[in-house]
């Protein structure tokens, strides 16, 4: 641990249960049908979306599971922010298929859809029946995840987050049985993604892993795994929005969204994400978009709690923002200022006017960021006013 880290992190309990089996490489994609046999996949049901099928990936990895000799049913109707119809029309196609395995292969979404479907396909009911922890009573499917994006570590966690369709109420529901068998890491499939998914996702990782740095639940097994995701995010970022080929980066971007997953799993996350969904629900802000314009601005709300200012002034010091002596408070606004700058390179914008969100909309956007799951884990206790601030402070330039 490192001196700055304050006591109660240092001492905190924890249970380390690893569930997910992780292989990486440039091209390891190969070993699927070997990988899928270990679970001993034979009807298999392929989660995907129509980008990964436009982009060649759903018919490679369809075509090695069927020279392994399994059966393939596709579901390529995974929507952005999966919902519970999507969930439904997932469970109908997999009862068709009669599958005993699931492969989720695509963004966040592909792997929430495929881990939702387990759920129901499984243990039965409706997804509001597994929102929180540990409703299923009955064993699940493997599952193996395969991302192509360096973004929301699902692949290594055990919760699916399902939207209801009438509330958009968004639902965490975890269950360990719900965690992949395998994550298949390949950078090279992260190359085809367009440049604003790149971008997206890839603030949607740096920001997995500055809040799992300072939530409260925060392990020293957790700061682990979400300093060594910061560290490889952060010098890996500006280099695939630079270079989108640059397959080193693009290899450290999708590790680093793993390890910032795997914190995510034993640390839980906070105020930028919990102000980030009602922007997803009302406004139709891309998920990664969203917390990355709440990001810089909670941020700044945190770092006025002590333990927490040190430990972005570790994070800043360690991406060489500030010098060693920079006091904490200095630290984290120049930590801020990085978010931000990171924002204007990826060429996305920075304040929530730009995506509609006007002073009106702000009272019922707080009222929902403050009963969002992950408030609860925010460092810095977060009611309805704080985040009517927040709000305000990225609304419009300053």
């Amino acid at each position: 641990m490192h001196a700055e880290t304050d006591f109660a992190a240092a001492l905190a309990a924890f249970d380390y249960q690893p569930r997910t089996r992780v292989v990486f490489g440039v091209n390891s994609i190969e070993r699927v049908g070997e990988l899928a046999k270990s679970l001993a996949a034979k009807r298999v049901l392929l989660v995907t979306d129509r980008g990964i099928v436009a982009a060649g990936h759903a018919g490679r990895v369809r075509a090695l599971l069927v020279t392994s000799g399994m059966h393939v049913t596709c579901f390529e109707q995974v929507q952005e922010n999966p919902t519970t119809q999507c969930v439904e029309r997932c469970v109908e196609v997999a009862r068709g298929g009669a599958i005993d395995t699931f492969i989720g292969l695509g963004g966040g979404s592909s792997m929430d859809t495929a881990k939702g479907c387990n759920f129901i396909l499984t243990n039965g009911g409706q997804m509001k029946d597994y929102w929180g922890v540990g409703r299923a009573t009955r064993p699940m499917l493997p599952l193996l995840a395969i991302p192509t994006t360096g973004g929301t570590g699902s692949e290594c966690q055990s919760f699916a987050l399902i939207t209801d369709e009438q509330t958009h109420q968004k639902m965490a529901c975890g269950d360990p049985k719900a965690a992949a068998r395998i994550a298949l890491l390949d950078p090279a499939l992260t190359v085809s993604q367009p440049a604003r998914v790149t971008a997206c996702s890839g603030i949607d990782a740096l920001a997995h892993a500055l809040e799992t740095l300072v939530t409260k639940p925060r392990t020293p097994l957790s700061l682990i795994f979400s300093r060594e995701a910061y560290r490889l995010i952060v010098a890996a970022l500006p280099r695939v929005l630079a270079s989108p080929t640059d397959l080193e980066a693009r290899g450290w971007m999708l590790l680093g969204a793993a390890w910032a997953g795997t914190a995510i799993e034993n640390s839980m996350l906070g105020a930028a994400h919990a102000s980030a969904n009602p922007l997803t629900a009302h406004f139709g802000v891309v998920h990664g978009l969203a917390v990355g314009m709440m990001l810089p601005h909670v941020v700044r709300f945190n770092a006025r709690e002590d333990a927490t200012a040190r430990a972005y002034a570790e994070a800043a010091c360690s991406a060489q923002l500030v010098s060693p002596s920079a006091a904490p408070e200095t630290a984290a606004e120049h930590l801020a200022q990085r978010l931000e700058s990171l924002l204007e390179l990826a060429s996305l914008p920075r304040t929530l006017d730009h995506c509609g969100v006007k002073l009106s909309d702000i009272p019922r956007l707080a009222d929902e960021a403050a009963r969002q799951w992950t408030a609860q884990f925010n460092p810095r206790p977060a009611a309805a006013a704080d985040f009517q601030q927040l709000y305000t402070a990225a609304l419009a330039p300053a």
